[in-house]
C-alpha cells in the first residue's frame, strides 16, 4: 500500500480555473510524505468533501495518488473536535462574485463568467505558454500586473500593448520591455495550430490541433466547419468537434477572433506538411495498425508509413483503408473482418515495404 502521513487541516481554498472549473484545495500542517514535504493537498470538487466528510480542523491521512499528487485518503472522525461544522461548499465564485452552475450533469462547479478576472489571468497564461503561442517573459506574475492595471482584458489585448505601458509595471526596465514586445510580435507569425491550442478551447490539447490545422488550413475553415465534418477528421471525434462548433458560435468568441485578425496575426496553417509518396502501396490511405511485430515496434511502424504518406489512424472505421495485424491482433482484427477492411499481416508488410 501506499505510504500515509496524519496532518490536521486548517483551510480549503477554492481557487478558479481557466475554463472556469473552481476546485477545493485543503492547506494542512505541512508533513513529510513519500520523499517530500507536504502542505497542501487537492479535494477535487464539492462531491469528494461531502463524500469523505472533510471539514475544517480535522486530522486526515494523506497518500500520494500515483507516487505524485497528495491526495486525502481518509478522515480521523475519532479525533474531529466536538461541534466542527461541515465544510462550507460556495455558492458564488471567488474571483468575480457570479452565481456558480453545474454543466451536463458534471460533477464540478464552474464560474461562467467569461469575464471573470482568475479565468482571463489562466487564459492569458496559457495562451503565452510554450507550447501555444511561445511568449517567452509573459508568466502569471506579468500578467496579473497587467490585468491590475487594466492594460489587458483579453489576449488580443496583449497585441496592442506600448512600451510605454509596460513601463507602468514594476521592476520591467528596457530590456524586458523591449524583449517581451519582441515575443509578442514574433508570435503574430506563428502556424495556427499554436493559436487554436492557445484559445483553450475544451478537450483540444495541442495534437488536436495540429491534427485540425493541417486538415482545415486556416481558422476560418474550421470556425465554418460543420460538427459532422470536424467529427470526421481522423482522430478528432464527436466530442471535440461538439466542443469547437460551441466554443467559436459564441458572440464573445468571434469578435476575439476578428481583433485577432486585426492586429496581423496569422490564421494559417504554416506547419510541415507530410510529404507524400505517390507510388507508394500506403500512399493517401488510412491506415490501422494492431498487435505485435516481430521486426518493428508500433511507434517505428507508424513512423515509417506516415512517411510514406499513410494516415494512421487508432481505431478501425468503413472509412479504413488498411489493417495491418501482427501477433495477438484482438478486437480491431475482428471488427475490420466485419467491415470487409483489407488486412494485411507481417510477412506482407515486409514484402511490400521491400519494394
Amino acid at each position: 500500500p501506499p505510504e500515509e502521513a496524519e496532518t490536521v487541516i486548517h483551510d480549503i481554498v477554492w481557487t478558479v480555473g481557466r475554463t472556469g472549473v473552481v476546485t477545493p484545495t485543503a492547506v494542512m500542517d505541512p508533513v513529510q510524505l513519500a520523499g517530500t514535504t507536504v502542505a497542501r493537498a487537492t479535494l477535487h470538487n464539492a462531491d469528494m468533501i461531502r463524500d469523505k466528510d472533510i471539514r475544517i480542523g480535522d486530522t486526515v491521512m494523506l497518500h500520494k495518488a500515483g507516487d505524485i499528487i497528495p491526495e486525502v485518503s481518509r478522515v480521523l472522525v475519532a479525533k474531529r473536535p466536538a461541534d466542527t461544522p461541515p465544510a462550507p461548499i460556495p455558492e458564488a465564485c471567488p474571483s468575480c462574485g457570479q452565481k456558480l452552475v453545474h454543466l451536463d450533469d458534471e460533477v464540478a462547479l464552474r464560474c461562467i463568467n467569461p469575464m471573470c478576472p482568475a479565468q482571463v489571468q489562466e487564459q492569458l497564461t496559457h495562451f503565452a505558454s510554450r507550447n501555444a503561442m511561445n511568449i517567452d517573459g509573459l508568466g502569471p506574475k506579468i500578467v496579473a500586473q497587467l490585468q491590475a492595471k487594466h492594460l489587458v482584458k483579453d489576449v488580443a489585448d496583449l497585441y496592442h500593448l506600448t512600451a510605454a505601458d509596460l513601463a507602468k509595471l514594476d521592476k520591467f526596465k528596457e530590456k524586458s520591455i523591449n524583449n517581451l514586445l519582441s515575443a509578442i510580435n514574433n508570435s503574430r507569425q506563428n502556424s495556427v495550430e499554436r493559436l487554436i491550442f492557445g484559445l483553450g478551447i475544451r478537450h483540444v490539447g495541442g495534437k488536436a490541433a495540429r491534427i485540425l490545422a493541417e486538415h482545415f488550413g486556416d481558422l476560418d475553415h474550421l470556425m465554418t466547419a460543420s460538427q459532422e465534418a470536424i467529427a470526421d477528421v481522423p482522430n478528432i471525434g464527436p466530442t471535440i468537434a461538439e466542443a469547437i462548433v460551441t466554443y467559436f458560435k459564441a458572440a464573445t468568441v468571434q469578435k476575439l477572433i476578428t481583433q485577432l485578425r486585426e492586429a496581423d496575426v496569422n490564421l494559417r496553417y504554416t506547419g510541415p506538411t507530410k510529404p507524400v509518396v505517390k507510388d507508394s502501396f500506403v500512399a493517401g490511405k488510412t491506415v490501422v495498425i494492431t498487435g505485435k511485430f516481430a521486426e518493428f515496434s508500433r511507434p517505428a511502424l507508424t513512423k515509417q508509413l506516415e512517411g510514406l504518406g499513410a494516415k494512421v489512424t487508432g481505431s478501425v472505421s468503413k472509412k479504413t483503408d488498411l489493417l495491418i495485424a501482427g501477433d495477438a491482433a484482438g478486437s480491431k482484427l475482428a471488427k475490420a473482418q466485419s467491415l470487409n477492411v483489407p488486412i494485411m499481416n507481417e510477412t506482407e508488410l515486409l514484402a511490400n515495404l521491400k519494394d
